[in-house]
């Protein structure tokens, strides 16, 4: 027949077993009818299927293959498989049926088989048991363990019968094919077996270990416990001698019981086999090798023989742990300082019942040759992978890559994750990073007084500036990092503590000169910059300040010194770990060094490695290891472990508060975030629509770099028409009627002007900037325009200009503004277009919302509804909270967009 594996099933018992059949039904209708009981309704009723029938010798292979099947048909496939080990296993018994005639049975069944035909009983669902019993009146199922165990026995009864059965039962019954009507005799035996079962004996192996001076050796004992009676156990070497009144209580054919067990056994676990070549068995030396199988899986396989296992008490009872570590370097211990150059040796600290183990201890187990040690007064089982690992080479670790295992617990070598047990030294080097610190008072010079997290930012500058470890201080925006490095500076000023550098963009060198000269005015500060810029006569406690662009150009000079500290301002500045800034950054000699950004990440984990591993060299490893074992499952698979490892190992070293904290919440204004929602105007929908069909059509036969460009190209095309169609076509104007951001941006700016308040606004584009003066101008509204073009005079009198009051309406190039600047003049901030990075945009709104902020301040970010724009500020909230948990957001995944994903984001459609 065909099998239909939709169908349901039923195991169909019979007398003798092996005249069970299963019937499918369900499926197909087939020629016989089958009683079940099934729901009708509310209740349940008796009723016939039409079912196939199969003769279990055909529905045996049949359910063994199985790939598709209904619910029924897999647990009667799973229970065939059950029985098959049962029955290659032994657990076979001869027996007779209700009518006499002769039949294999599965038996007897240990605990686990009880536990397994329990599991599959509870798994049958309601289909594959509705058998009613025959011969009764009252509805009453066949309970489904009756059924497993029925299928069981008639899977024996089909299989065991081979012509060595007439060994054993002394005729042609249990052998033939056809059932046989049993005999007076062979009933009487039948008895008799049963009897034996009921009080036959029970094999153990006893494993012994002998010691001499020099070795040991283990033997394995075989013995049998009296079923009646459990308290005799009698050794087999000493049975054959044992009186006829001992031998009786064990239900007699004791040698064949042995016999059995062994052969039982020795499948189970093959060096058992060789007591049966034995002329008495009794004994089995057992080698290392032998001894570790026994312990890894042959005891269950000889428990599921009915053979019981027993083990000298104490007998590997414990096992020795592994943990990697590292030996201190000469002098280090009781150092304050810990160095994060200095090379320390690997080494494994190995532990046995949680107690460590001496060098001596560890040297003698990477010496052994055996698995199964003597140590401490007892046999211990030591792991060859173990022992392997004791007898590699591993050669040495810097301080950096051992300071990360402490912290996290975890040591990754060679692509091998190592649990990590950090040396004293170490240990309370990782415990003191991880605590707040002790607080420290501000120096008397310092003319401010410093906010309470102020004042927890100077403590903990303090404390990794003096363990010469380093770090990034990343603040928000306008929380005062200039004045805490300030305060820090006055801290670390004295003899032998040598000068400091502060690295920053061109634009912010007057900024650091008039807040020295503000807050530290007994502080001499140079800047090395411009054409007569030198370092002759630099005091020891002055500070020197100088521009990336100066330190490319003038490294070499800047490395004379023996700088105390340098401080790296928008250190975003060197997050490109491969630039000429951040290579030359590091060359420059520095006891410490600290790293100022409100944005240690903007895009990619690398920027953060590249921060930190010139503020903390080494701790997060080279970059292509850090690009392996951290960058990828983090930011691709967003893995949980990997992210809270990188958490645990940079926390300490990166202090980061934001405006929204509790602590500092009260310093500062309320901030209200609006999205502006705009329609566009016909031209700029006709523009649209073409741009994104005549490009998408190329991006679609692109490939690789080609496609992220063309993608890339499309993306700005689209923010520029969403901006104005003058921008996208490059035109100076006309500008009015075309733009629909442009009229909400106009009616926007009445109400803010009205009011005699003063508003930021950013672009991306400087040419956009240069459309809205044009348009501002016309209006004879007072307007200025930032952007890189701008000398680092102008921009301090551009800034100085609007603080004043005497331009209200300050225009900016989100590159040329976004940093560096305080502008608390304005209570208004708009974002015309969306640089799709929440980082970013945050960095430019804190020119207005930052400390000395004392009035509330809104922020308007006008977004084209129907577009791109629209739909990309709704993945911009995800974008910012996976930036919290160390992902960077940006415009790169757009490009790994598929065509039909890219199609759906950047059509014009309906708004919302």
């Amino acid at each position: 027949m065909e099998w239909d594996a939709t169908s349901e099933a039923i195991f169909v018992p019979s007398d003798p077993p092996r005249d069970g059949v299963l019937a499918l039904w369900g499926g197909e209708p087939g020629p016989t009818p089958v009683e079940l009981v099934l729901p009708a309704g509310k209740s349940f009723r008796r009723t016939k299927v039409d079912a196939h029938v199969l003769p279990l010798s055909e529905a045996i292979p049949r359910l063994l293959g199985l790939t598709e099947a209904s619910p029924s048909l897999r647990v009667w496939s799973a229970a065939v498989a059950a029985g098959l080990n049962l029955i290659s296993r032994g657990r076979v018994l001869p027996a007779a049926t209700r009518a006499n005639l002769d039949a294999w049975r599965v038996g007897p069944l240990d605990g686990a088989d009880e536990e397994l035909l329990r599991d599959l009983a509870a798994a049958l669902p309601p289909e594959a048991h509705a058998l009613p019993l025959s011969g009764l009146k009252r509805v009453r199922l066949h309970s489904p363990e009756t059924l497993v165990r029925a299928l069981w026995d008639a899977t024996a009864d089909v299989l065991v019968r081979t012509p060595a059965a007439r060994v054993v039962a002394g005729g042609p019954a249990f052998a033939a094919p056809e059932p046989t009507l049993l005999g007076e005799e062979s009933v009487a035996w039948l008895a008799d077996l049963a009897a034996e079962q009921e009080a036959g004996a029970h094999l153990q192996l006893r494993v012994e270990v002998t010691e001499t001076e020099d070795d040991f050796a283990f033997t394995g004992v075989l013995a049998l416990r009296s079923r009646a009676d459990p308290s005799l156990v009698v050794d087999a070497a000493t049975l054959w001698d044992a009186p006829d009144a001992v031998l009786s209580r064990f239900g007699g054919q004791v040698e064949a019981q042995l016999l059995i067990g062994l052969r039982r056994g020795a499948r189970a676990w093959a060096p058992l086999g060789r007591m049966l070549e034995a002329a008495a068995p009794g004994e089995l030396a057992l080698d290392d090798d032998e001894i570790v199988d026994l312990l890894d899986g042959g005891r269950d396989g000889l428990s599921a023989a009915g053979i019981e296992v027993l083990w000298p008490r104490g007998l590997f009872s414990e096992s020795v742990r592994a943990k990697a570590s590292v030996t201190p370097s000469p002098g280090s211990e009781g150092q304050a300082a810990f160095r994060l150059t200095d090379l320390l040796r690997f080494k494994w600290q190995l532990s046995l019942g949680g107690a460590a183990l001496s060098d001596e201890e560890v040297t003698a187990l990477a010496e052994a040759k055996r698995p199964l040690v003597r140590l401490r007064g007892q046999w211990v089982r030591v792991d060859s992978q173990l022992l392997a690992r004791l007898r590699q080479p591993r050669g040495t670790l810097t301080g950096a890559q051992a300071l990360a295992a402490a912290l996290t617990g975890e040591l990754r070598l060679d692509d091998e994750e190592l649990e990590f047990a950090a040396p004293p030294v170490l240990d309370g080097l990782a415990g003191r990073l991880r605590e707040p610190g002790s607080p420290v008072e501000p120096h008397p010079d310092l003319q401010a007084t410093l906010r309470p997290y102020q004042l927890a930012g100077l403590s903990w500058l303090s404390r990794m500036t003096e363990l010469g470890l380093g770090g990034i201080l990343a603040d928000d925006m306008g929380l005062g990092k200039t004045i805490q490095l300030i305060a820090l500076h006055l801290h670390r000023r004295a003899p032998g503590s040598g000068p400091t550098l502060v690295l920053c963009p061109t634009s912010l060198l007057g900024n650091w000169e008039r807040e020295f000269a503000r807050f530290a005015p007994k502080v001499p500060v140079r800047r090395f910059h411009g054409g007569r810029r030198h370092l002759d006569d630099l005091e020891p406690d002055s500070v020197v300040l100088a521009t990336y662009g100066v330190l490319r150009r003038d490294r070499a000079v800047l490395s004379e010194v023996d700088w105390g500290l340098v401080a790296a301002d928008e250190a975003q500045h060197v997050k490109n770990p491969l630039s000429v800034t951040a290579e030359e950054l590091r060359k420059i000699p520095a006891a410490a060094r600290i790293a100022l950004t409100g944005t240690p990440m903007e895009n990619r984990l690398t920027e953060l490695w590249s921060i930190l591993d010139w503020t903390t060299p080494g701790l997060l490893g080279t970059l292509e290891h850090f690009r392996r074992t951290i960058a990828r499952p983090v930011e691709r698979d967003r893995d949980a472990g990997s992210i809270e490892r990188l958490a645990s190992t940079v926390r300490p070293f990166l202090l980061r508060r934001r405006k929204s904290d509790p602590d500092i919440a009260p310093e500062l204004p309320r901030k209200t975030e609006t999205d502006r929602y705009v329609p566009l105007t016909t031209e700029q929908a006709t523009l649209y629509e073409a741009v994104v069909r005549e490009n998408l059509a190329v991006i679609r036969e692109s490939k690789g770099v080609q496609r992220r460009g063309q993608v890339l190209k499309l993306l700005t095309e689209l923010k520029q028409i969403c901006n104005h169609p003058a921008q996208y076509l490059k035109e100076k104007g006309p500008v009015t009627g075309r733009s629909g951001k442009l009229a909400a941006f106009e009616e926007l700016l009445d109400v803010i002007l009205d009011e005699g308040e003063s508003v930021l606004v950013f672009s991306q584009y400087v040419q956009l900037c240069r459309l809205l003066e044009t348009r501002l101008t016309e209006r004879g509204l007072p307007v200025q325009v930032l952007s890189g073009a701008n000398s680092a005079r102008q921009r301090e009198e551009m800034v100085s200009r609007f603080q004043g009051g005497d331009v209200p309406v300050f225009l900016l190039s989100l590159k040329a503004g976004g940093v560096g600047l305080n502008l608390t003049r304005a209570t208004h901030v708009i974002h015309y277009d969306r640089w799709w990075n929440p980082a970013v945009e945050d960095q430019a709104t804190d020119r207005a919302y930052r400390i000395g902020q004392d009035r509330p301040v809104q922020v308007h970010r006008l977004i084209a509804e129907g577009t791109l724009e629209e739909r990309v500020a709704g993945v911009l909230a995800e974008k910012r909270g996976l930036a919290e948990s160390v992902i960077g957001a940006g415009e790169d995944w757009i490009t790994e967009l598929s065509d039909d994903e890219l199609t759906d984001l950047v059509r014009l459609g309906e708004p919302g």
